[in-house]
Formats: C-alpha cells, sequence, structure tokens
C-alpha cells in the first residue's frame, strides 16, 4: 500500500531570524515509515526540518517541510482519491505569532510593532498567539478513500481525560483511528478505532506492529 507519513516538529516565525517551534524529535514517525517500508509498502515521510532523530533508509522517500502552512500545502499537493494510508504523527505547532507588541513606559498603553529582527533594546516584548490550522480535520477531504491514522499527545489529566480527547478527535477528524500518547496517557500508547475499546500497545514496536496489521487488513 502506498503510505504517507509525517514526521517531526513544524515551526512558526516570529520575525526573520527567531521561531517557536516544540520538542519533537520526529523519532516515532520516523521509525514508523522505516517499519513500513520494511514490510514491502510504497512510503512517503514527509518530516519536519527541524527533527533530530536519524533519517531512515533510503527505502524512505524523504521530504521536508517547515511551518504548518507548509506542511499544508504539501498535504494538498499530495491530495488524491486513491485508497492510501496517511499516518499524521508530525507534532504540529497549535499556536503561530501573530502580532508583537512593545508597552508605552509612560502610559502602560501596548503598541504593535513591526520589523525584520526585533532589537533586545526594545526592551520586553509580548506576542500575540493565534491557534493555527488543525490539519487532520482536513484530511478526510483531501484523502477521502484513504485510511487515516492521527495522533493525540496528551499531557494534563490522566488515561481517562486523554481517551475523551481522542474520541473527540476521531469524531471531528473522521479518521480510522487515533493514536493516543504523552504524560495523560502514561506508559506507552492507546489504539483507538471508531466504536471500539482501547488497545494497550506497550511500545513504539507494537504500534509498528497494530498498525502494519491495520494496512494489512485494507
Amino acid at each position: 500500500m502506498r503510505c504517507l507519513v509525517t514526521a517531526g516538529p513544524t515551526y512558526e516565525p516570529l520575525d526573520l531570524v527567531r521561531r517557536i517551534t516544540n520538542f519533537s524529535t520526529g523519532s516515532l514517525g520516523t521509525m514508523l515509515a522505516a517499519q513500513l517500508a520494511a514490510r514491502g509498502h510504497s512510503v512517503l515521510l514527509l518530516r519536519g526540518v527541524l527533527s533530530s532523530a536519524p533519517l531512515p533508509s533510503p527505502a524512505v522517500e524523504t521530504r521536508p517541510f517547515t511551518s504548518t502552512d507548509d506542511l499544508a500545502s504539501r498535504f494538498l499537493e499530495l491530495a488524491t482519491d486513491e485508497p492510501i494510508a496517511v499516518l499524521h504523527a508530525a507534532a504540529v505547532s497549535d499556536f503561530a505569532p501573530a502580532r508583537v507588541y512593545a508597552q508605552d513606559a509612560d502610559t502602560g498603553r501596548l503598541i504593535p510593532i513591526v520589523g525584520g529582527k526585533y532589537p533586545t533594546t526594545q526592551g520586553r516584548l509580548m506576542v500575540e498567539l493565534k491557534p493555527t490550522p488543525k490539519l487532520l480535520n482536513g484530511l478526510r477531504d483531501w484523502y477521502p478513500a484513504a485510511r487515516i491514522i492521527g495522533w493525540k499527545y496528551e499531557v494534563e489529566g490522566g488515561p481517562g481525560d486523554a481517551l475523551q480527547r481522542a474520541e473527540a478527535q476521531l469524531a471531528s477528524a473522521r479518521s480510522d483511528a487515533v493514536v493516543v500518547n504523552g504524560p495523560a496517557w502514561g506508559p506507552g500508547f492507546g489504539f483507538l478505532r471508531p466504536g471500539q475499546s482501547v488497545e494497550p500497545l506497550r511500545d513504539s514496536m507494537a504500534l509498528a506492529e497494530r498498525i502494519a496489521a491495520l494496512l494489512s487488513a485494507a
């Protein structure tokens, strides 16, 4: 099966020389891409340029992405009606800088500023953050016949909270499965499909085997 896998972080520019990003290394998505290729699937890996995990073998075609908008454009370029698999494991930034403000020392009023590189002589600055688009929610329109698997990394609460949010994501994204992980879930992963009980998976290799089994049944 043709597989499209995403891995690693996006980044969002603050100015021409600074950016905000997250702690994703790209290791999980890169490993999954390599495992699928080893099982005979044709794999294209879209990988964030800030990923620090080692690159996969040449059997995996790899293309870079930068920002959320850049990743969205790559999804659109590859959009197809064919029955492929899409594993969206990339850590897309939830927010991007909108406007930057300096505070007037006398009045306390926030003054919007612009610049290619904000100087430290400007003093303390305030950055307004705007939500980025939820790319997962657009995948079903771009890949209507695909097996789509999303990720839900949760920090707050416990396993029940993480599972509840994963169920909500399944419904909103119209995906075929969601992988739950993060501190709220605990060790390992949860693999959830619509209308089914969550399957606990001990580690990334068990997750790769479960995903491979799902694709083999397609």
